[in-house]
């Protein structure tokens, strides 16, 4: 599609269209630019109670619109760089709600043809879309530059896997590497974001470590899984997460950590968090959306983007 079709033109088709809200303006004008297009005009604002308004200025009639908002267009794509309640995602204890599928019901119940997502925590959150098809994207490969720039030599370089829910991940992001050492730490939890224990599987000693990883929160659990890789011989270590959620005192911990570079998406807006640690590095994952975003208008196949998978 040529740059400037995006005009406003009663008889442009089956165009894209490109609709932003304000959870994450920047990384929205990244995707549309990558694309070669421009935001659709949109008016937001607020009632006095908080209450958010919003109203598309311009016709998306018969459009292939990616957004949550609908309007006679012809095709709706949700894009969700950050699912949020995803972490709930099955009963840990009694009377409490699987909100991960709560959160899918409610986004097909306003319309979506189609999701977008990058880096859900759990894969089976994609069974909670009953009619929905769902397009989980992997965001590791948009790290992948960075790190063979930061470690040449892939026989110096262990990727660690957080959890035993990770190691697909890590192993992913190994192949791709080229690096033959996965590590895995075990952890047992007394209750959310409390670790009682960590214990290492696989050799870390003499290497630089990277912690592969979708989500940081509270960063806790992640600097002590630094320290414990420190204390077993690593020379070095990372970390790369897809979501930088940084909850809690997270920026704090960071700075007092052994961790010597953070690397995140702006899947949600990190300028705040940047001016607060300068170890904090965040990479784009704009032409990843955008790509899926292409290949989704023209009815291709995305798992070209993922030949590791």
């Amino acid at each position: 599609m040529e740059q400037g079709r995006h005009a406003d033109d009663e008889t442009s088709g089956y165009v894209v269209r490109v609709l932003m809200g304000n959870a994450n303006p920047k990384l929205g004008r990244d995707i549309a630019e990558a694309l070669g297009e421009r935001l659709s005009d949109c008016e937001i604002a607020k009632f006095a109670d908080g209450e958010i308004n919003m109203q598309i200025k311009e016709n998306i009639r018969g459009a292939d619109v990616y957004t949550i908002k609908l309007s006679s267009a012809k095709r709706i794509t949700a894009v969700i760089p950050y699912y949020g309640y995803g972490r709930q995602d099955r009963k840990t204890r009694p009377r409490v709600p699987i909100s991960a599928s709560a959160v899918a019901q409610l986004i097909e119940a306003m319309g979506a043809d189609r999701v977008v997502t990058v880096d859900l925590h759990c894969g089976q959150i994609q069974g909670f879309f009953h009619h929905t098809p769902v397009d989980n994207l992997f965001a590791e490969s948009e790290f992948i530059d960075t790190l063979r720039s930061k470690y040449p030599d892939p026989s110096d370089v262990v990727i660690v896997s957080p959890d035993a829910g990770g190691v697909m991940r890590a192993r992913r992001m190994a192949d791709t590497l080229h690096v033959e050492n996965v590590a895995t730490i075990l952890k047992r939890r007394g209750k959310a974001n409390v670790v009682d224990s960590m214990q290492i599987v696989g050799s870390v000693a003499g290497k630089r470590c990277v912690i592969v990883d979708d989500i940081i929160d509270t960063a806790g659990t992640l600097c002590k899984a630094a320290e414990l890789l420190k204390d077993n011989g690593a020379t070095d270590v990372i970390a790369c997460a897809t979501h930088g959620v940084f909850s809690d005192c997270a920026m704090d911990r960071l700075n007092a950590s052994c961790l010597s570079a953070v690397y995140v998406s702006d899947s949600i807006p990190q300028e705040h968090n940047k001016q607060r640690c300068d170890r904090l590095h965040v990479l784009s994952i704009a032409p990843l959306l955008a790509r899926a975003i292409r290949r989704v208008h023209d009815e291709k196949s995305l798992s070209v983007l993922f030949p590791h998978t």
